[in-house]
């Protein structure tokens, strides 16, 4: 029987890919076997009447070793 726990983590990038892999790939620093990321909200900052960023509120899960 595994044991998984969720953290939740922000990120921004270029994209929203960009951002979500952005929040996997820091998290990754500290958590190891991450499962699964669940975007639970998307955001957009916006300068001169441009997107210049994403922002996501993401729910990374991982297996407890």
């Amino acid at each position: 029987m595994s044991i998984a726990k969720v953290i939740e983590v922000l990120a921004e990038g270029d994209s929203i890919e960009a951002a979500c892999q952005n929040a996997v790939s820091e998290a990754s620093n500290t958590v190891r076997n991450i499962a699964h990321v669940y975007v639970n909200e998307i955001q957009a900052k916006v300068e001169n009447g441009q997107i210049s960023t994403f922002r996501v509120n993401a729910k990374v899960t991982f297996v407890v070793e």
